[in-house]
């Protein structure tokens, strides 16, 4: 009988203690349930599901997130006030992902801060933090990837596809995103 040949993922395993994991299954299920299901202006209801989940939200009646949000784990989410996530944003945080005051994430926007190594059989899971600084806006169904951070005050524009940190001040777009010129104060 021949060796099986190589394949990516062999041997793979979850990184997650079973702990994690049961809390992680405890929270797909209220998120699936009271979060997604709860009226639209409810914002502060599904801010405090995430708090009890262990979420850093502060002041949760200050922040705005949407119904049909998808958090993978809440307790490595951290939202200042006036944040707010849009519809259909999905923040997938294998690690922490941190939302300063006034960030807007508008639409069908998604957040990775995992990947795998692919140079290793086995794919083992590599994660790096994402911040989205303040009052930064990412316009609809941009994409950021592991170990970004969005300067203060940026404009990300629509569809944009966010691998390398963008500076403060800037207006940013494309694919992969980059600086196009500087944003004026808003009045």
């Amino acid at each position: 009988m021949t060796p099986e040949a190589p394949y990516l993922g062999r041997a793979c395993v979850t990184p997650y203690p079973r702990g994690e994991v049961l809390r992680r299954w405890l929270w797909l299920a209220v998120q699936s349930t009271l979060f997604r299901w709860s009226p639209r202006p409810w914002h502060g209801f599904r801010a405090r599901l995430l708090r009890w989940f262990g979420a850093d939200i502060p002041a949760p009646g200050q922040v705005v997130i949407f119904p049909t949000v998808r958090v993978t784990f809440p307790w490595r989410l951290s939202l200042a006030p006036r944040a707010m996530l849009g519809p259909w944003v999905n923040v997938y945080n294998l690690a922490p992902i941190r939302f300063d005051y006034g960030a807007n994430v508008s639409q069908h926007c998604h957040l990775c801060s995992g990947t795998h190594d692919f140079q290793v059989w086995s794919m083992p899971l590599v994660t790096r933090p994402i911040t989205i600084g303040r009052n930064a806006w990412l316009g609809a169904d941009v994409f950021v990837g592991p170990g970004v951070t969005v300067g203060e005050l940026a404009v990300i524009g629509a569809r944009a596809v966010v691998v390398k940190d963008q500076p403060a001040r800037m207006i940013c777009a494309g694919n992969p995103c980059r600086p196009l010129k500087p944003r004026p104060e808003p009045v």
